[in-house]
């Protein structure tokens, strides 16, 4: 996996518990393209790598930015963003990946974001007026102290796009997304990142009147309650090699074939990245994964190794 080497040359606190951290290259030469939507893995050291989204302009090619909220159940990554890393450090990042890509085609969008879910959502909302195309862009929040980028919403060019909801309880955000989404024209596409609840919320909402196909979403952190589920042990094949591993109750198909030496690609270990997603090919896989959309899930072809398990007796993987 390519890796680029950058400089931290800015880190700015955006909110409570929220901070930037603008990236550059080492060789000073222009970094990657990428397009709104992306991120890119964070290599920390001592095997922790961790996802976050790119929220400055895709124009800008001198420099990435990335947001980080410090979680208080942090594994490490966030908070050794926000206690550890300092101006001048050196890190190593990947090459930008995009499975949360913007149809820049669609005739109206709305974006909706909860918390540090406007990341990936601000810089669909600089495309979108950059193209001069038709777009809303609501965001969710507790306090104005826990608003991301709230000055850069807050520019002349944002009016009348832009709305910020703050305080509001279940029900009135329900009561606010009913109104919002009964109504929309065809052709446009909707797109949504933030807390689970926030966003099981919003596509209950939506399946009511949108088709699947103009809904998009992103999940920043794992399915505690699908991860907290009955587990079994099983069997797994890889139709390649024709090795065969019994995958016990208390280990990963991911670590068990890390275990074994077989070369895996892998990052978040939470199901929500799809780096470990891997070609099915016989067997009912158990998906407890937050990144697999629902036709991903009925078509049986693929599986996110990192968290998912078996509901069969064996599974055939494309390994």
């Amino acid at each position: 996996m390519e890796k680029l080497s950058v400089l931290v040359e800015v880190i700015t606190r955006e909110a409570e518990d929220i901070k930037s951290f603008v990236l550059t290259s080492v060789s000073g030469a222009e970094l990657p393209r990428y397009t709104p939507g992306a991120h890119v893995d964070v290599h920390m050291g001592g095997g922790l790598v961790r996802q976050y989204s790119l929220c400055g302009s895709p124009q800008d090619r001198s420099r990435y930015m990335i947001g980080v909220k410090r979680e208080p159940q942090s594994r490490g990554g966030s908070e050794r963003m926000h206690g550890q890393l300092r101006v001048g450090d050196r890190i190593e990042i990947s090459v930008p990946k995009n499975n949360f890509a913007l149809d820049e085609t669609a005739d109206n969008t709305i974006l909706l974001a909860g918390g540090i879910g406007i990341t990936p959502i601000i810089a669909m909302a600089d495309r979108l007026l950059l193209l001069g195309k038709s777009f809303e862009l609501h965001y969710f929040g507790r306090t104005p102290q826990h608003t991301a980028f709230y000055k850069r919403l807050a520019q002349p060019e944002f009016a009348g796009k832009v709305h910020v909801h703050y305080g509001l309880d279940a029900d009135a955000v329900r009561t606010k997304l009913e109104i919002l989404l009964s109504s929309h024209g065809h052709g446009s596409h909707l797109y949504l990142c933030g807390p689970k609840p926030f966003m099981d919320m919003i596509t209950t909402v939506a399946a009511q009147s949108w088709p699947p196909e103009a809904i998009h979403l992103e999940y920043f952190a794992a399915d505690l309650a699908a991860l907290a589920g009955p587990t079994n042990s099983f069997e797994v094949r890889l139709a390649r090699s024709g090795e065969s591993y019994i995958v016990p109750e208390d280990r990963s198909i991911l670590q068990v074939l890390q275990e074994a030496g077989v070369d895996v690609s892998y990052s978040c270990e939470e199901g929500v990245c799809g780096t470990c997603m891997t070609g099915l090919l016989e067997g009912t896989p158990d998906h407890r994964d937050l990144f697999l959309s629902r036709a991903d899930r009925a078509a049986n072809t693929k599986m996110c190794l990192c968290v998912s398990r078996a509901k069969s007796s064996v599974l055939v993987l494309d390994i």
